[in-house]
């Protein structure tokens, strides 16, 4: 790769909160070295940390690997054009919007495909629906599905500059009465994410953090699935103050939801949890609204929550009818069929509403 196809490949990169310009037009590839099968770029940014410094960093890496030969080592730096200042207490990210959030729940799960984000997404819905504010961060980068759950696909979020606090903020969307926050409107829907583990800790940390939430009662950060070094930074380097563990009933499914466990409660981290969600507890023919079928085992996410001294908030039945929603971008939790309302009744058990 040369100068001329670094360029050309980097033109690939838009910056979402300038007019969608590609980085080169905007003079940001400030340097470029190039080694025997490596690639080393610096990017410059102002001295105010930009908002999506590290989808941008990451989206870089990325046009770079597609244009490369395979096996190019590529390394994306960054430099500051002019001295930067510091935040109000002297922070990587000024946390003075967070604060306005009263309460940070984490949802997360021991592994994917147990339907976290299904449970997110629907759950901040009917916590709206009981009156509350809400937003929801989709902290799971590596597979954003908040954009396709909620119908804001296309979405471009507006970053701003407060001219009173000297701080830079991205504006969330606004849909059924929920405030939401997704990698997924930064990236084009087949581009892959090749980021590092810091890398992706800082955009995870930008989706909460740097995002204009205004006053909140609850924000929901629909966690990444597993546990590793992304989790501990984000349970450490947010304010997130409890999380529910989200699990489907079968066996197998208890090692993941003990090493959720064990990681909200290690020394270092000590969150609370709040409770277990266990979804697909059931399958129910939408023709046969009273039949239930326990295709993953019965009474796993009671065993489990008895096992670890924790809540059963709800089981979320296995119905065609969630996953069309999701599809379709309207969320089960507007509807009032049963299992719009499973997800009503764990709102207010998260709430107090039910005592």
């Amino acid at each position: 790769m040369n100068e001329k196809e670094l360029l050309k490949a980097l033109e690939e990169v838009k910056h979402p909160a300038k007019g969608d310009k590609s980085i080169v037009e905007l003079g940001m590839v400030k340097d470029a070295a190039f080694g025997e099968g490596s690639v080393e770029v610096t990017l410059a940014f102002p001295g105010r940390r930009d908002p999506l410094a590290e989808y941008l960093i990451g989206s870089a890496r990325a046009a770079i690997i597609r244009h490369s030969p395979a096996g190019t080592k590529v390394e994306v730096k960054t430099v500051v054009e002019e001295v930067k200042s510091a935040s109000k207490k002297g922070q990587e990210f000024d946390t003075s919007r967070i604060e306005k959030v009263k309460h940070i729940i984490g949802i997360a799960s021991g592994k994917g495909g147990v339907g976290k984000s299904t449970v997110a997404v629907n759950l901040a819905v009917a916590l709206s629906r009981l009156g509350y504010a809400v937003g929801l961060a989709d902290a799971d980068i590596y597979g954003p599905s908040v954009p396709t759950m909620t119908g804001t696909e296309g979405f471009v979020p507006e970053a701003y500059k407060d001219e009173e606090d000297g701080g830079e903020w991205i504006l969330p969307v606004e849909k059924y009465g929920v405030k939401w926050m997704s990698v997924g409107y930064f990236a084009a829907r087949s581009q892959a994410l090749i980021w590092r583990g810091p890398m992706a800790s800082g955009a995870i940390k930008q989706m909460v953090l740097q995002v204009d939430w205004g006053e909140l009662d609850y924000l929901l950060i629909d966690m990444p699935p597993g546990t590793g070094d992304i989790h501990l930074s984000l349970v450490q380097d947010t304010p997130m103050e409890s999380a529910v563990i989200v699990t489907t009933p079968q066996n197998v499914a208890l090692a993941d939801v003990e090493k959720a466990v064990s990681m909200f409660r290690n020394e270092n981290i000590n969150k609370g949890i709040l409770g277990i969600v266990e979804n697909m507890a059931w399958f129910t023919p939408e023709e046969h609204p009273d039949e239930r079928y326990y295709i993953f085992g019965r009474d796993g996410g009671a065993q489990m929550a008895e096992r670890f001294g924790l809540d059963l908030l709800g089981r979320i039945p296995l119905v065609q009818g969630i996953r069309e929603s999701g599809d379709d971008g309207e969320p089960t939790a507007l509807g009032s069929r049963p299992d719009s309302m499973a997800f009503l009744d764990i709102a207010r058990r998260i709430t107090g509403m039910d005592e």
